[in-house]
């Protein structure tokens, strides 16, 4: 039997590929620290399920593919609030933020095409992108300059006669990197002037902790024929198991194409999406206790990891991950043996090592990213025995 190319071009994630490891090490009683997937502890708010224990309709139907009224008019309202005008038509409904991305990527790239994303990137950036059979051009950053990628000089040599889109998470997963309005601005007029589409994965903007304003490309009023923009309630409102994505655009040529898709796969979630619509009616108060509790729990990480020798990791400014550069020769054997052989008093760590979240071969085995998503005293001690565990990995090969 045959597979796809394009299939096979794809790799495992490598924040789950783990779990045969992670199983194992469970049923000799060991206990672990998770800070491999970016699932939030935090309480998904009781709106979500006061909204479907209330739907009373006899039949549970199709809603139209767009989106369900309720949702597009929640959805229009939060940007809104952030000074953006959008029409009912420039936003669609989707399973989850994926789907969203998806469908941008069906409709913008061929066999060949380019999309340049700068590295390191959310692993599933690659499988989305190679199914197309479109190619990934990274844009080289360094932990040593915090991953900082908004200069012309650096994207604008990449851009050749296959380049169609550039692809930016802002903030960043998994560096936590936030755009400046300048920044902003930029990645915006190099999309105008070399005609490309400018899709940017906003699906961590309320998770800022300089005090910046909540912000997205779509207030480019001159860009919005550049400007996708991809969203999510997943990580805004702790509700990831709702899969219930935005896909935002004023392009309506775009938008006529991806509806093809909207049509061909029915719809997302009725249920799910009016829930969602509920979510978007939580005060403001949510978000400052939230984003305050990030905030504690990055601060917690980062006096834990300035602790230990050899790292090099800058604060980053927003989400909740943390790429780090640890003194290991090679992240993914690291995390093989915290889980096989290593144990601090009967417990251990997960993290997403380095090298999926590159595009460029060779790159960042030895860096990881860790999701901040646990309690702060969780995270203190997660710290700790990271620390006992470099130091315990590197005397065994000494």
């Amino acid at each position: 039997m045959k597979f796809s190319s394009k299939i096979q071009r794809c790799e495992l994630s490598p924040m789950r590929k783990f779990l045969p490891y992670e199983l194992a090490a469970e049923a000799k009683g060991r206990k672990i620290y998770h800070l491999n997937i970016g699932q939030p502890d935090i309480e998904t708010p009781k709106a979500f399920f006061d909204a479907v224990k209330n739907f009373q309709d006899p039949v549970l139907a199709y809603a139209a593919a767009p989106g369900v009224s309720e949702f597009l008019t929640a959805v229009q309202g939060y940007y809104a609030n952030l000074g953006i005008h959008l029409e009912q038509s420039d936003i669609y409904a989707t399973a989850g933020g994926s789907e969203a991305l998806q469908m941008v990527l069906t409709c913008i790239l061929d066999e060949g095409d380019e999309i340049l994303i700068p590295e390191p990137f959310y692993p599933n950036y690659n499988t989305f992108v190679s199914v197309t059979g479109g190619v990934i051009r990274p844009i080289p950053t360094t932990p040593e300059e915090g991953y900082r990628y908004a200069d012309r000089a650096r994207i604008e040599p990449l851009i050749n006669e296959h380049t169609r889109a550039i692809l930016v998470t802002n903030p960043g997963n998994p560096t936590g990197v936030v755009l400046s309005p300048e920044e902003m601005r930029l990645m915006a007029d190099i999309a105008k002037e070399h005609g490309l589409f400018l899709v940017s994965d906003e699906v961590y903007r309320e998770f800022v902790y300089g005090g910046e304003p909540l912000a997205s490309m779509a207030q480019f009023d001159d860009a919005a024929e550049n400007v996708v923009v991809v969203d999510s309630i997943s990580k805004r409102f702790s509700a990831c198991g709702a899969r219930v994505g935005i896909l935002v655009s004023r392009n309506q040529e775009l938008m006529a194409q991806a509806l093809k898709i909207c049509q061909g796969r029915l719809c997302a979630a009725t249920l799910d999406q009016l829930g969602a619509a509920a979510l978007y009616g939580v005060g403001s108060d949510y978000f400052s206790a939230v984003r305050e509790e990030y905030h504690k729990r990055r601060d917690t990480c980062m006096e834990g990891l300035a602790k230990i020798p050899g790292v090099v990791c800058e604060c980053p400014k927003g989400a909740f991950y943390i790429m780090a550069k640890l003194p290991v020769d090679d992240t993914d054997k690291f995390q093989t043996w915290l889980l096989e052989e290593f144990q601090d008093n009967g417990e251990t760590v997960m993290f997403a090592p380095g090298e999926g979240f590159y595009g460029t071969p060779g790159k960042g085995r030895d860096e990881v990213r860790l999701a901040y998503i646990l309690k702060q005293e969780d995270l203190r001690r997660a710290m700790e025995v990271l620390a006992h565990g470099i130091a315990a990995y590197n005397s065994r090969k000494l």
